[in-house]
């Protein structure tokens, strides 16, 4: 099929941004629409400019000069998207949308920056210590029940405090020591900021059921935040700032795999290479980095995993956008759901579609986000499961605060916890027999 659409012309109006830098990846568009059913902004907008092919006519725009680059109407239809890639999963063509997005944003911001509530989050997470100080305050509040009681309050604030309340743990947790021969190799996390801050019990399931599957754990000082935020909202030179920073202490580590329990940094970290792709001096170190990559689910999955003990619960399992579209693994997450004894996987409607967390995008197009969570609770609803089960720190929150703040028991949890939970009934059996 050719393009209904004429290719971009030698002469670009912008020449030096990172959007004419991607300017191939426009042209590889054949404006066929497959994607318009896969995406979640089209769908819950209903406006053209608002699905993929819409905003890559946008993006041809700028580049040929029909539009500025300071055109309003631009900037609204591509903050408008959620860049969960669920086009790229549709596309018969292999258009590289989520770079385009990227060298969009990267071009627009700097005509205009971001607004001040994405700066700041920017500023924090590329900040260690000042982002320790949040996540401290943020675990205080949860345990002064602080963010229950403010997440009774309406709107964005009100959401935000839901978000934290959500991640309490919703497994209980028992102490074990895994047995583990470390014949699969050596693995190191990377910890991350949510993950560490608000998730840390998740961080250690992950070592333990990694070393009960034959996998030798070991620590990475000077990691930093991956930069996925940073590089999704347009700042790509803050991205590869954080990339380098992470390629340098991963180095050091010399693990035969980094592995990762956040979908979206997953994808990030993977993509280090295209990121640095005109960084002469790191390139190669970030393509052999990013080799070495791997989600949680991935590793367990390639060690069976073992089954553990008897967990009688009801879960639905709810697929991160980045894990499935961007990094492309479906049946990793749910081999690890079944190697859980006991335990009854209901298929989830959508599951392949975004909850609207999309990073900090919950943050700054709230109505949006709330209108792509809406249907994602009613089916999670309709599973009649007390737990959802999803591989990423934004997802768990979203979906999380939306169960909090329309009243349901259902709780969302990261998948390896009920196997670590698994892992934890087997050893408390076998101590008692």
């Amino acid at each position: 099929m050719k393009s209904s659409l004429p290719t971009i012309p030698d002469t670009c109006a912008i020449p030096g941004t990172p959007l004419s830098d991607a300017r191939a990846g426009i042209d590889a568009c054949v404006h066929c629409g497959f994607c318009l059913q896969a995406c979640p902004t089209y769908l819950t907008l209903e406006d053209e400019n608002d699905s993929p092919r819409g905003r890559i006519v946008l993006m041809r725009a700028l580049v040929d000069g029909s539009l500025p680059v300071d055109d309003g109407d631009v900037r609204t239809h591509i903050d408008r998207c959620l860049g969960c890639r669920a086009c790229e999963t549709a596309c018969p063509s292999g258009v590289p949308y989520g770079h385009l997005l990227e060298a969009t944003r990267a071009t627009l911001t700097r005509v205009k920056p971001n607004p001040p509530v994405a700066r700041l989050i920017l500023f924090a997470f590329a900040r260690p210590a000042l982002l320790r100080l949040v996540m401290l305050g943020g675990r205080i509040a949860r345990a002064t029940r602080m963010s229950r009681l403010l997440s009774r309050l309406p709107g964005r604030f009100g959401f935000a405090m839901a978000m934290l309340e959500s991640t309490r743990s919703a497994v209980k947790r028992a102490r074990y020591v895994p047995r583990s021969d470390a014949e699969r190799g050596t693995a190191t996390l990377l910890t991350g900021c949510v993950m560490e801050g608000l998730f840390a019990p998740t961080n250690r399931a992950t070592e333990r059921a990694l070393s009960a599957n034959g996998y030798a754990m070991t620590a990475t000082a000077g990691q930093r935040c991956c930069g996925a935020l940073h590089a999704h909202a347009g700042d790509d030179e803050g991205a590869r700032q954080l990339a380098r920073a992470n390629i340098a202490a991963f180095e050091r580590s010399r693990a035969d795999y980094i592995v990762v329990n956040a979908a979206g940094c997953g994808a990030m970290m993977k993509e280090y290479g295209q990121l640095l792709a005109g960084d002469a001096a790191w390139h190669e170190r970030a393509a052999k980095l990013a080799s070495r990559v791997r989600d949680v689910s991935e590793l367990l999955a390639e060690a069976g995993p073992r089954p553990g003990g008897a967990l009688p619960v009801k879960v639905t399992y709810d697929a991160p956008c980045h894990l499935l579209h961007a990094q492309r693994l479906a049946t990793p997450p749910l081999r690890v759901l079944a190697a859980v004894p006991g335990l009854e996987l209901v298929p989830l409607d959508g599951s392949e579609h975004c909850c609207g967390s999309a990073g900090i995008y919950n943050l700054i197009e709230p109505d949006v986000s709330d209108r792509v969570l809406a249907p994602k609770l009613a089916n999670i609803a309709a599973t009649r499961a007390p737990m959802v089960a999803t591989g990423n720190p934004g997802c768990l929150m979203q979906i999380g605060a939306g169960l909090h703040r329309a009243g349901m028991t259902c709780r969302a949890v990261h998948p390896v916890d009920l196997l670590d939970a698994s892992y934890a009934a087997q050893a408390a059996a076998e101590r008692g027999s």
